[in-house]
């Protein structure tokens, strides 16, 4: 059997196809489905962007591990803002975040070893860990969706390679605590495997301030690994530019890896990274702003579902996990929505292992504003199976 066999079918491609021959001529559609901003990047980094195309440099291959002042800026602004040490060379670039996630694994694994995943988890990192002949181990989680390093730690066994994590989260929303991200590091460190963290989502997290203390450890190299996106911040998401942080000597294996299946990272995201982290820290507090607001909408409206029987079991960053009361699995059920209610969002079914999610849906809203979010909720007070 062949290394996609072993897994399934992309899910945002497969509710996309939900889509074919429905009519929404009289009721426009709400698409609730993909984490991804649909708004093209700021008028000025635009800008930016169409005078790098002018740059001979921008059309050849770059370094492997990406733009030297990308990396150094990076690192710099990390350093300031999680107030640890964090180098250039414990940075590289990659072509998203789910190529930094492949990387780790691939520095990490070997067929046949087991990472922990906290459940319901980002559907992309389980199907990557299936590609890779990894069994992922999944963690339930504790209340608020927020998973234990002491449950965690009755899973760990002579195969386990890594924990992996993603804060704010992806599918369910919730923010895991310093606390909790400090215990993992300590179960990580003390069993002798790596701790990745991935923040897409970090400039929306409702803290003000740093999300977490773990670059403060001067060992962290060791054990933590950092993951990031700029498509969500900057509006990147076709040019795909994430990030990687880790150790040096970890980043040797990352470059044959990042070598072997990409070369190199788009240089014009790279540039577009750079000119908006140097120029658009305003306008990114912006949009964390309005993002804050839209999860404030989410839990101002719940309470007419909630009145129905719904319960909102998690909200940040951009999604909303939410349980229905009705008895009938969440794959059929997302599908009644798009043909009944004009309403195209993924089943808990697609985040979590087989017989769990049955009854939860994640609303992605990063491209529904307030009244948006206003008209989802009438239509799901109103819909009837």
């Amino acid at each position: 059997m062949s290394r996609t066999a072993q897994t399934f079918a992309p899910p945002v491609m497969e509710a996309r196809r939900w889509l074919d021959g429905v009519d929404f001529s009289a009721r426009p559609l709400i698409n609730v489905s993909q984490a991804a901003p649909v708004d093209p990047p700021h008028p000025d980094l635009r800008r930016a962007m169409a005078a790098a195309l002018e740059d001979n440099e921008t059309h050849l291959y770059g370094p492997v591990l990406g733009l030297p002042g990308l990396r150094q800026e990076l690192a710099a602004q990390w350093s300031t803002s999680y107030g640890g040490t964090v180098i250039a060379d414990q940075v590289a670039i990659t072509s998203g975040c789910n190529q930094a996630f492949s990387a780790a694994i691939a520095s990490l694994c070997d067929e046949g070893d087991e990472v922990i995943l906290p459940v319901p988890y980002y559907f992309n990192h389980r199907m990557w860990l299936d590609m890779a002949g990894v069994r992922t181990v999944p963690l339930p989680c504790g209340p608020g969706l927020v998973p234990v390093a002491e449950t965690a730690a009755a899973l760990i066994t002579d195969r386990t390679r890594a924990i992996a994590l993603v804060s704010p989260n992806n599918p369910t929303g919730a923010e895991y605590p310093d606390a909790t991200l400090q215990a993992f590091y300590a179960l990580a460190k003390e069993r002798g495997i790596a701790l990745i963290l991935d923040e897409t989502y970090r400039d929306f997290h409702s803290t003000e301030g740093a999300p977490h203390t773990l670059f403060t450890h001067e060992d962290w190299p060791d054990t933590f690994i950092h993951l990031y996106s700029f498509s969500k911040s900057y509006r990147l998401t076709g040019h795909r530019t994430g990030a990687i942080i880790t150790s040096v000597n970890r980043m040797a294996e990352v470059e044959k890896f990042l070598d072997t299946v990409s070369v190199c990272p788009s240089q014009l995201g790279q540039r577009a990274a750079l000119w908006g982290m140097q120029n658009l820290g305003d306008w990114l507090a912006g949009e964390r702003e309005e993002i804050l607001a839209r999860r404030a909408a989410i839990e101002t409206e719940f309470p007419r579902l909630a009145a129905k029987g719904w319960e909102l079991l998690g909200a940040g960053a951009y999604f909303a996990y939410v349980r229905f009361p009705h008895d009938v699995r969440s794959d059929h059920f997302a599908k009644a929505l798009v043909e009944k209610a004009g309403i195209l969002c993924l089943p808990g079914t697609m985040f979590d292992v087989p017989g769990s999610g049955e009854r939860d849906l994640r609303v992605a809203f990063a491209n529904i504003d307030k009244d948006g979010i206003a008209e989802l909720f009438e239509r799901l007070e109103a819909f009837e199976l």
